[in-house]
């Protein structure tokens, strides 16, 4: 993870979160995360490659909101594959999962108006643009427009 992504500063350029110092940094995250999980509502997964079990990148819920049945999700991914299709399949992968074992009726992402192609992924995966939130994010470059994607259960194409 600190190789592959977590310290890389393109990576996270549009990202919530600084590039990890070393990798010690990383293994903390790690830890924390391991302890989350005995909660039940807590999901983050890292993606690898199916070829070689390298791990390139994540993908979470970053915020699970019961009252809604929304999730909104967050990914990130080594340098190295974008561009590959990668992102949007796992995205698809989270969302059915989401729907069908966890229930949620929404799933939603958003991305800096300057990073269009996150909102690429988000498209590729099924989700619908609707809409920009002005000046309503931050992240590792300032205060951005939000621009957000979902998808809602009735959306899916059975």
């Amino acid at each position: 993870m600190y190789a592959n992504w977590a310290s890389d500063p393109e990576v996270t350029r549009f990202l919530t979160w600084q590039p990890h110092p070393n990798v010690d940094a990383t293994k903390s995250l790690l830890s924390d995360w391991i302890q989350r999980y005995e909660d039940g509502g807590y999901f983050n997964w890292v993606m690898e490659l199916k070829e070689t079990g390298k791990a390139i990148g994540n993908i979470s819920v970053v915020k699970l909101k019961e009252n809604t049945e929304t999730a909104d999700m967050g990914y990130c991914m080594s340098r190295a594959y974008w561009g590959k299709g990668l992102m949007p399949e796992a995205l698809r992968a989270v969302m059915d999962f989401l729907f069908d074992v966890v229930g949620v009726n929404r799933v939603a992402a958003c991305h800096d108006v300057n990073n269009p192609k996150s909102g690429r992924v988000m498209d590729k995966a099924g989700m619908k643009q609707e809409g920009i939130l002005r000046v309503a994010g931050r992240n590792n470059l300032g205060i951005c427009d939000e621009v957000w994607h979902a998808m809602i259960r009735s959306d899916r194409k059975n």
